[in-house]
């Protein structure tokens, strides 16, 4: 420092203005932390904005734990198998099948049936019923779906005419219970379905994505959803590319045809990841 440069000023003792230089009381960790929220020296400063961002952060994860008694509470949608009511990129909040469960849900389930919504009017994404998110046939390793619970079936029940009255075309145009898997029904449990008409026409338990899902594989229930969020979680993973301003590549697991796609699996839920799904 030249001697035409003034030194810097400190505060006064006993004046209480925060200095760039620590506290008034260097051997007091109260001083010490009133200084570090007060001070604007630059680097300080710019740590404290980044735990403040970050303590915020887990404030509200931690308030959606507490609401849906689930970690983690929310799962991006990987596929199209549940568009138009939810899409590719969707970020989904899921809650515990028992938490606030209506009084309609199928038994201790927790959960409502597509075929009961129709009859109580109970709606869940523009149609009838509980959207569950599910690990098929048990296993936790693979990423979980997320469709719709179309109706129960008991344990070696003959479920043909009750799937053909909720909807006669998910058959897969079988004529009896002898031309479906899992029919009679190896146990009790819920038959689903995607909402996408166009790769998703038939039952996930006739297309052989599940058995009939118990009680206890189900994860949770779908409350709400928040659109294109659920791509950051799905471009860090590399589910799918992240865009480029010269170039729109199709959705991972588009349909390119007539036929059963991809189940609506939810990323919170990549293999072993709740926080995908299809």
């Amino acid at each position: 420092m030249s001697e035409s440069d003034p030194e810097p000023e400190r505060p006064r003792p006993g004046s209480g203005e925060p200095s760039a230089f620590g506290p008034e009381e260097p051997g007091s960790p109260v001083a010490w932390l009133q200084w570090f929220w007060r001070t604007d020296h630059g680097a300080v400063s710019y740590v404290r904005e980044i735990l403040t961002s970050v303590g915020a952060v887990l404030l509200v994860g931690l308030l959606l734990f507490a609401v849906s008694g689930l970690w983690p509470p929310m799962v991006a949608i990987e596929s199209p198998s549940m568009e138009p009511n939810m899409k590719t990129g969707d970020l989904v909040f899921v809650m515990e099948e028992h938490r606030l469960a209506p009084g309609s849900a199928y038994a201790e389930t927790g959960v409502v049936t597509y075929r009961t919504g129709q009859e109580t009017g109970y709606t869940k994404f523009a149609q009838g019923g509980d959207v569950i998110v599910y690990q098929p046939d048990g296993n936790a390793a693979t990423t979980p779906i997320i469709h719709r619970a179309m109706f129960y079936v008991n344990a070696s029940e003959n479920w043909y005419d009750k799937a053909v009255a909720v909807d006669p075309r998910a058959v897969g145009g079988a004529d009896d219970c002898g031309e479906l898997d899992f029919c009679p029904a190896p146990h009790g449990g819920f038959i689903t379905k995607g909402d996408n008409v166009n790769t998703n026409r038939h039952y996930d338990q006739v297309s052989g994505l599940s058995a009939p899902v118990r009680p206890a594989w189900v994860v949770g229930t779908a409350e709400f959803r928040i659109p294109l969020l659920g791509n950051i979680r799905l471009w860090a993973s590399g589910t799918v590319d992240a865009p480029t301003p010269w170039a729109v590549e199709p959705a991972v697991g588009a349909p390119t045809g007539p036929h059963d796609g991809p189940d609506a699996t939810a990323s919170n839920a990549t293999a072993a990841d709740p926080t995908a799904a299809v």
